[in-house]
């Protein structure tokens, strides 16, 4: 488990907290949609973080090829019709290029700041002239006024409890799900990072915002600078 995380309830647990069997209940929301009206259409798609594969399987099924990369291989054994690659984002190199890279769940504010530029130069690593990195980035005023809780389409409770600085622009956010039968729990660290901070951090890793997609800022199209 990596220090600052934690997980609990039944099933597998990965080391970032997340608990596999609640990712296969949870469902897929809009990100489907947001991806595929900004990728080319049948693009090749790189997506990092593909847990088990929520929005994998819908990428394929709106004609996309999707390589689907994750850590932990609990999570890619539910992942069916994509090429897996079991790796740690931050140290991938596939030697290949995609249309479309895609880093999802908030991957960006990640607490360790040289961690989150090895994300993004992952990102930068495996695009070709003309192509781009979608980024999912925290939504304005998430973690404020917690705790804050809402009920899922299946009946299920997710609840926000807290984020509490730790130091440095770091925050510890705990996250709780109750469903009839199980309830999860994860702990983890995340960073802050103002607009003008997202920006800076793709330009660390020579990438530029080419287009805010979302009228919330969360979905961004990146390209390679200069």
């Amino acid at each position: 488990m990596r220090a600052g995380h934690q997980g609990t309830g039944p099933g597998a647990i990965t080391p970032d907290g997340c608990a596999v069997e609640l990712y296969t209940r949870l469902p897929v929301r809009d990100e489907p949609d947001i991806i595929a009206a900004a990728a080319p259409v049948g693009a090749r798609i790189l997506e990092l973080g593909s847990g088990v594969g929520r929005v994998t399987h819908s990428l394929l099924e709106r004609g996309f090829t999707v390589t689907a990369v994750d850590e932990s291989q609990e999570m890619l054994e539910y992942v069916h019709g994509a090429r897996t690659v079991r790796s740690a984002i931050e140290g991938l190199d596939l030697g290949e290029v995609f249309d479309v890279v895609l880093l999802a769940s908030y991957l960006v504010h990640n607490a360790d700041v040289e961690v989150r530029s090895r994300l993004l130069r992952t990102c930068v690593r495996h695009l070709a002239p003309g192509d781009f990195v979608l980024i999912q980035r925290e939504g304005e005023g998430w973690y404020r006024d917690l705790p804050r809780e809402s009920v899922g389409p299946d009946g299920f409770t997710s609840r926000l409890v807290s984020s509490e600085p730790v130091g440095d622009g770091v925050y510890s956010a705990r996250v709780e799900y109750e469903f009839p039968d199980a309830a999860w729990t994860q702990t983890f660290l995340r960073r802050e990072l103002s607009p003008e901070q997202f920006e800076q951090a793709l330009a660390d890793a020579g990438l530029r915002v080419d287009e805010y997609l979302t009228e919330d800022g969360v979905w961004v199209r990146a390209v390679p600078a200069g």
